[in-house]
């Protein structure tokens, strides 16, 4: 019986179905606030019990009538549904039992994970062997560049992806910043894969891949990642110690030197929370790297892409102001042919605008740093879904989800190869 039981541990580990934090009766709430006073309740709520808002990242940017997720611990459901009805608060329940849907992700765990496939979640390592691989296999189109390590002394690859000639124009493009989004990683995978092998083939994309280099980083936060799949799944900082704090972690996405730490709220100076911003701009390793790099190639970067989930939406700058960018109009003009041509392919609907307007006001974030470092088109992507699965996308939604996102980033790749300077 021992021996039964052992293989079956490792069984269920090789599927990638057992964390360390069990989510076992975890539900996930939906809910729509209609007033000042419903949304105080939330408020004083969040105080009382540990929330894990998955949409908004915080509670102080929860708004009145815009949809708001959250996890709640099991032991704690009876009481936030209570809370819920005795002050009317119009809800639902999106997950009955999230340790099931953290197992139905992967095909429902129903097969062992041995190989690499695009439509797929895969581990690190595997991602890892597979930028080696992709590299040797399509050396005329693949390079790969070690930028740095992580805190925990992973290796972080770039894989400049572009046919080989000198002074063209770049795209630094980004996946995997917050852990827990699972779905980014696969995009920035299935775009090496689609843009290698239609190389020749499909011509919009021999256009780009002459014209372009492209600067991919499949997973920007390995550490996190890793720890995603082997201990918390809902994990979305870094893995970094905090100095004068027992909480692990920092959101790197607010850990870039664009008005750092210049939010109203400070939570983000708290390391025990999500959005955490890190002791200083630039003090984590990964966004070190990445900052190092692009300043590194500044005269080539034309355009940054970073890709999250989930909220369907394509934003640029500002995020740490309401005041329009400069250069607001354009890029305006063309979030909107990109998410057009994105629409097209399975009606998927996006929104599109400024950050600080369009979802929320944020400091630190990749997107802005980049524009004000001179990289003019600046982008980030919020892929599928609206909430019904959240993090938890299943693989059968992986290939849709990038067919249709490529389009959008071809839309975007093109303009920059006829308008950039």
């Amino acid at each position: 019986m021992r021996f039964i039981l052992a293989f079956l541990g490792l069984l269920f580990t090789a599927l990638g179905v057992v964390h360390a934090h069990s989510f076992n009766s975890d539900k996930v709430f939906q809910v729509k606030l209609e007033n000042e006073n419903q949304l105080n309740v939330l408020k004083d709520l969040a105080t009382t019990i540990q929330l894990d808002f998955w949409r908004p990242h915080s509670i102080q940017h929860v708004l009145i009538g815009k949809e708001v997720d959250f996890r709640v611990s099991s032991d704690q459901t009876n009481f936030v549904q209570k809370i819920l009805e005795q002050n009317q608060i119009q809800n639902r329940i999106l997950f009955h039992n999230l340790q099931n849907e953290i197992e139905n992700q992967l095909d429902g765990g129903k097969r062992f994970r041995k190989k690499y496939f695009y439509t797929r979640y895969n581990e690190w390592e595997k991602i890892a062997a597979w930028t080696k691989r992709m590299a040797k296999k399509h050396a005329k189109l693949i390079s790969r560049i070690k930028i740095g390590k992580t805190y925990e002394k992973r290796p972080m690859y770039v894989l400049k992806v572009g046919k080989q000639s000198y002074q063209k124009k770049a795209i630094f493009m980004d996946c995997g910043i917050h852990a827990r989004e699972w779905i980014s990683p696969a995009f920035c995978q299935w775009f090496v894969k689609e843009a290698v092998t239609t190389y020749g083939i499909d011509k919009d994309m021999t256009l780009l891949l002459d014209n372009i280099n492209f600067y991919v980083l499949p997973v920007f936060n390995i550490d996190g990642y890793v720890w995603t799949w082997s201990k918390d799944r809902m994990w979305r900082k870094n893995r970094s110690n905090n100095s004068n704090s027992d909480c692990i972690g920092t959101d790197l996405n607010r850990n870039f030197k664009a008005a750092w730490g210049s939010d109203k709220y400070d939570e983000i100076h708290d390391p025990c929370e999500m959005i955490y911003c890190g002791s200083s701009a630039e003090s984590e390793p990964e966004t070190k790297a990445v900052t190092t790099f692009i300043r590194a190639h500044l005269a080539s970067i034309k355009g940054y892409i970073t890709i999250h989930a989930y909220s369907q939406m394509l934003l640029f700058p500002y995020g740490y102001t309401e005041e329009e960018a400069p250069t607001h109009d354009k890029l305006n003009k063309l979030a909107k042919e990109a998410v057009d041509a994105l629409h097209s392919l399975h009606q998927t609907e996006y929104i599109y605008g400024a950050i600080a307007t369009t979802i929320y006001p944020c400091s630190g974030t990749s997107v802005d740093w980049a524009y004000d470092e001179g990289i003019k088109y600046s982008f980030a992507f919020e892929l599928r879904d609206h909430g019904q699965y959240g993090f938890l996308l299943p693989e059968s939604q992986i290939k849709p989800t990038c067919k249709e996102t490529m389009l959008a980033i071809k839309v975007i790749a093109k303009h920059i190869v006829d308008n950039a300077h």
